[in-house]
């Protein structure tokens, strides 16, 4: 197995190379890592819902120690991540970082949210600083409320209805 701080580095040079083939090269990555992640994870959304979310990025928070928050409300889950293990490395290299590094989350769990009815909202607020806070709601005008109040809105391969703060 790679360890943790070689994987993120490799995706981080991954990314990049992608970059300079277009756009479509990188959405077809992520969709890629997206379908991987579904074996992972679609079971447990489909049938626990948004507990079945937070059970799965509870175990995230433990298995890459993440300092990470979540909040389960009757109709969303928040996460909010106060330091990103996964930027932070990136951060922490030789190599520059991918400007977008970042987008690659809402790129694999956004198409997941799509395919089971969820709404997500995905603000990366700072590409310079290893945060964000992403919300998971049920109900469609909540989570564009919520896009409203976004610093820097995350959007994935084929998401087509955000708000966005253009």
């Amino acid at each position: 197995m790679i360890p943790s701080d070689h994987f993120t580095k490799f995706y981080n040079e991954v990314f990049k190379f992608l970059e300079t083939q277009g756009e479509d090269a990188l959405h077809a990555y992520w969709l890629e890592i997206s379908k991987n992640q579904e074996r992972h994870t679609i079971e447990l959304f489909r049938e626990k819902g948004l507990e079945g979310m937070r059970e799965y990025w509870d175990h995230i928070r433990i298995e890459e120690n993440c300092d990470l928050d979540l909040e389960l409300h009757e109709d969303r889950l928040k996460l909010r991540m106060n330091a990103c293990p996964s930027l932070g490395k990136v951060m922490d290299n030789d190599a520059e970082p991918m400007a977008r590094y970042c987008d690659h989350c809402a790129g694999w769990i956004g198409p997941i949210m799509d395919k089971l009815g969820y709404h997500l909202v995905y603000d990366v607020i700072d590409r310079q600083k290893p945060q964000c806070v992403m919300r998971i709601f049920e109900d469609a005008e909540a989570a564009r409320k919520a896009e409203k109040q976004a610093k820097l809105l995350m959007g994935w391969p084929g998401k087509t209805d955000h708000v966005g703060n253009d």
